[in-house]
């Protein structure tokens, strides 16, 4: 089943989707194909690294948008750091899950020092794959936020948090499948939120790929340089 929440009210059933993704090609284009008549006219795309990256670089393709990248770092419990407690995206603020740090004994300064070295690789990530480019202006233009997936929603909540403090006028978020309790408890956080495939029972994202390869930073470059350069062939500007 599909759902796809571009206009107001709960989400609506759209078209079936066929299942699993081929690749994350594939679910670009199925994304592009939903957010092409939406109206994104001058939108910018924001793709969280690194699987977002070549679902944004259809998304882009399709909108006559050029590509850039939104870097996001999990903030991981200490004694288990793939138990993700928190997230923070470049320009904003941490987000913490506040449920689960109060299940784990935990208070949002007991993770000052695990914030601090996150923000520190943050940091090296942007200057390796966007080489000095500031993030693209979005005050009062469209922003479409991409990734591959949604399993808890923790960094894709703190990347549209950090892109709703600089002022775009309509914020986007696509992703091409997330857990139907995650994907409803973003929809507050943005005005269209699309996802054409929401289970309810939902284990992984990698569950609905076919082919889920690990990107290296170099892959995520490769995206980025091709995904500049706007359909037509003429290199785009942000």
């Amino acid at each position: 089943m599909s759902w796809d929440k571009s206009a107001p009210g709960d989400f609506q059933q759209t078209q079936t989707v066929r299942l699993p993704y081929a690749d994350r090609a594939e679910a670009g284009r199925v994304l592009a194909e939903r957010l092409a008549p939406m109206g994104l006219d001058g939108a910018a795309v924001l793709a969280l690294p690194r699987g977002g990256v070549p679902v944004g670089y259809e998304i882009a393709r399709r909108l006559g948008s050029p590509l850039e990248v939104l870097v996001t770092r999990k903030i991981g419990y200490p004694p288990q750091p793939e138990l993700g407690v928190g997230a923070i995206a470049e320009g904003g603020a941490p987000v913490f899950d506040a449920e689960l740090l109060a299940r784990l004994g935990l208070r949002e300064e007991d993770l000052a020092r695990t914030v601090e070295v996150e923000r520190a690789e943050l940091a090296r990530r942007v200057a390796a794959y966007r080489r000095g480019r500031p993030l693209p202006d979005i005050a009062g233009r469209p922003a479409v936020v991409v990734d591959d997936g949604l399993a808890t929603g923790g960094t894709a909540r703190a990347a549209v948090r950090a892109m709703r403090e600089r002022g775009p006028s309509r914020l986007v978020l696509a992703v091409p499948v997330g857990a139907a309790e995650t994907v409803r408890s973003l929809e507050p956080e943005v005005d269209d939120l699309v996802v054409p495939v929401a289970p309810w029972e939902f284990r992984a994202v990698g569950q609905w790929y076919r082919d889920f390869g690990q990107l290296t930073d170099d892959d995520v470059i490769a995206w980025l340089e091709r995904g500049r350069r706007p359909a037509g062939g003429a290199p785009g500007t942000a």
